[in-house]
C-alpha cells in the first residue's frame, strides 16, 4: 500500500493540471473562437511588420530593425502560452507534465525579459535620434544594434533559467492544480508547499532587473525625449518627432503595466482571478494592438504598406 501511494505521490509531482477557464465551461466554445481570432490577427499584425521592415528598402534603418526584432520575439512569446490555452478551452482539466510546465515558464520569461530589455534599448534609440540628431549614425551602428539585441536575448534567457531553476526546486507536494491558463510564476510559487520567501525574494530581485529598472531608463529617456521635442519650433517637426516615439511609448506602458501589477507583489496578495484576466489581456489583447499601434502613428510604416500593397495588386505590364 506505502508503495502504491508512493508511486501515486511521484506520478502527481510529475505533471501539473492546468484549470484554465474550467469554472466557464458554458462559454468555453464561444472564448475559443473568440480567442483564435485574436490569435491569428496578431500573428498576421506581427508577420506583416517583419516581412515589410525586411522588404522595404526605406524601412533599413535601426528604429525599424528593432521593431523587427521586437515582432519576432512577440510572435514567440505568444506561441509559447496561446497554443496551450486555446487547446485547455476544448479539454477540461489539461495537464501537463512537470518539465513541460518548466519549460513554459522559461520560455515566456525569457522572451519577456527580452522584450522588456530591447523597448529599453529602443527608447535609447529613440533618445540619440532627437536629442543629439547629428551624431546618431555614429553611435547607432549595424554592429552596436546587433549588439544590443543580443545582449537583450542572452540577459532575457539567463534571468530566466536562474528564476525558473529556483521555482522548480521547490517542493510540490499538496495540490498540483494550477488556477490559471498557463505556467505562470505567481500561480506556481502558489502550490510550493514550503517556506517560499527566499524565492519570493529571488523572484522580486529578477522582476526589478526584467521590469522595474528598464521601465524607469524607458522614463528617464523619456523625460529627455519630451524636453527636446518641446525646443523644437516649428509644429510640423514637433508632429514628427512625436509620432516616432509615441507608439513606443504606448506599447512600453502596456507591457510593462500590466506586467508589474501581475509580478511586483507578495504571494499573499496573489489573486488567481483577477490574475487570469490580466495575462488574458498581456498575453492576447496587447500582442494585438502592438502592430496596430506602431503603424496607425508611422507615416513610414503606413507607406509601406501602402506600395506593398500597390506592387501586389499592380497587373503586370504587357
Amino acid at each position: 500500500y506505502r508503495m502504491d501511494l508512493l508511486q501515486k505521490n511521484q506520478t502527481m509531482s510529475s505533471e501539473f493540471i492546468i484549470l484554465g477557464f474550467g469554472d466557464l465551461a458554458d462559454l468555453q466554445i464561444l472564448f475559443f473562437v473568440l480567442f483564435l481570432t485574436m490569435h491569428l490577427i496578431t500573428l498576421a499584425g506581427h508577420t506583416t511588420i517583419v516581412l515589410i521592415t525586411l522588404i522595404d528598402s526605406r524601412l533599413q534603418t535601426p528604429m525599424y530593425f528593432f521593431l523587427r526584432n521586437l515582432s519576432i520575439i512577440e510572435i514567440g512569446y505568444i506561441l509559447v502560452i496561446v497554443p496551450n490555452m486555446l487547446a485547455n478551452f476544448l479539454s477540461r482539466n489539461q495537464r501537463m507534465p512537470f518539465l513541460g510546465c518548466a519549460l513554459q515558464m522559461h520560455l515566456f520569461i525569457a522572451l519577456g525579459g527580452a522584450e522588456c530589455f530591447l523597448l529599453t534599448m529602443m527608447a535609447y534609440d529613440r533618445f540619440v535620434a532627437i536629442c543629439n540628431p547629428l551624431c546618431y549614425t555614429l553611435i547607432i551602428t549595424r554592429a552596436i544594434c546587433l549588439q544590443m539585441l543580443a545582449l537583450a536575448c542572452i540577459s532575457g534567457f539567463a534571468l530566466s533559467l536562474t528564476l525558473t531553476t529556483l521555482i522548480f526546486l521547490l517542493p510540490f507536494c499538496g495540490s498540483h492544480e494550477i488556477n490559471h491558463f498557463f505556467c505562470d510564476i505567481p500561480a506556481v510559487l502558489f502550490l510550493a508547499c514550503s517556506d517560499t520567501q527566499d524565492k519570493e525574494i529571488a523572484v522580486f530581485l529578477v522582476c526589478m532587473l526584467i521590469l522595474l529598472l528598464p521601465f524607469l531608463l524607458i522614463l528617464l529617456s523619456y523625460g529627455f525625449i519630451i524636453t527636446a521635442i518641446l525646443r523644437i519650433h516649428s509644429a510640423e517637426g514637433r508632429s514628427k518627432a512625436f509620432s516616432t516615439c509615441a507608439g513606443h511609448l504606448l506599447v512600453s506602458l502596456l507591457h510593462y503595466g500590466c506586467a508589474i501589477f501581475i509580478y511586483i507583489r507578495p504571494k499573499s496578495c496573489y489573486t488567481p482571478e483577477q490574475d487570469k484576466i490580466v495575462s488574458l489581456i498581456y498575453t492576447n489583447v496587447t500582442p494585438m494592438l502592438y502592430p496596430m499601434i506602431y503603424s496607425l502613428r508611422n507615416k513610414e510604416v503606413k507607406g509601406a504598406l501602402r506600395r506593398l500593397m500597390v506592387m501586389k495588386w499592380q497587373p503586370n505590364a504587357g
